[in-house]
C-alpha cells in the first residue's frame, strides 16, 4: 500500500508540476524512488495509475460536494447549482492534475469514470431538488443528466482557457445550467 501511494503521489506531483505528457510511467517510478520494472507489479501500465489517481480525486469531490449539498439550506436553484459548481471549481483549481485527467480524454477509461460520477451525481442532484422542491417531482432524471453534461463540457472549455478555470466560461455555464433547471421548476 506504501508504494502505491507513493507512485500515486509521484504522479500527482508530475501532473501538478508537468503535465500529462511528463508523467509517464518511467518518470513516476523514478520520482517515487520505485524501479520502472517494479513499477509493473503495482500498476500493469499508465493508464492504469490515471485511473487510480482519478479515482482518489472522485472520492475527495464526492465529499466536498456532499458537505456543500448537505450544510446549506438550499432555498433556490441558484443555491443548489453553486453548492455543486463553487466546489468543483474550487477543486480543480487546487488540483490542476486532476484536471488534466478529468478533461483530458487520454484513456476510454478515465472517461468512463467521468461519465459514471456525473451519473451518480445527477441522480443524487435530481433527488436533492425534488425532495427541496426547486423542481417538480416528474423532472426527467435526463434533465439533471443533461446539465450536468453540459457543465461538465463548460468546465472544459473553462480549464483550457486558463489554467486557473475561466470564470466568464464558468458563470456562462452557471447561467446555462441555472437557466435550464428553471423550466422544470416546481
Amino acid at each position: 500500500m506504501e508504494r502505491r501511494r507513493a507512485i500515486l503521489d509521484a504522479a500527482e506531483a508530475l501532473l501538478r508540476e508537468q503535465g500529462y505528457e511528463a508523467a509517464t510511467l518511467k518518470a513516476v517510478g523514478e520520482r517515487a524512488g520505485i524501479p520502472v520494472a517494479s513499477m509493473y507489479h503495482y500498476f500493469p501500465d499508465r493508464h492504469q495509475v490515471d485511473a487510480e489517481l482519478l479515482r482518489r480525486h472522485l472520492r475527495a469531490i464526492e465529499e466536498i460536494v456532499t458537505a456543500a449539498l448537505e450544510g446549506s439550506p438550499l432555498s433556490t436553484l441558484r443555491e443548489a447549482a453553486d453548492a455543486v459548481i463553487d466546489p468543483l471549481r474550487d477543486y480543480f483549481r487546487e488540483h490542476p492534475s486532476c484536471v488534466e485527467l478529468w478533461f483530458s480524454g487520454r484513456s476510454e477509461a478515465l472517461a468512463v469514470l467521468v461519465r459514471e460520477f456525473d451519473a451518480v451525481q445527477a441522480d443524487r442532484f435530481w433527488r436533492l431538488l425534488v425532495e427541496r422542491g426547486l423542481v417538480s417531482g416528474d423532472t426527467p432524471r435526463l434533465a439533471l443528466q443533461l446539465a450536468f453534461e453540459v457543465g461538465n463540457r463548460l468546465f472544459d472549455v473553462a480549464f483550457r482557457q486558463s489554467p486557473a478555470g475561466d470564470d466568464a466560461t464558468i458563470d456562462e455555464a452557471r447561467r446555462m445550467v441555472i437557466a435550464y433547471l428553471k423550466t422544470y421548476a416546481a
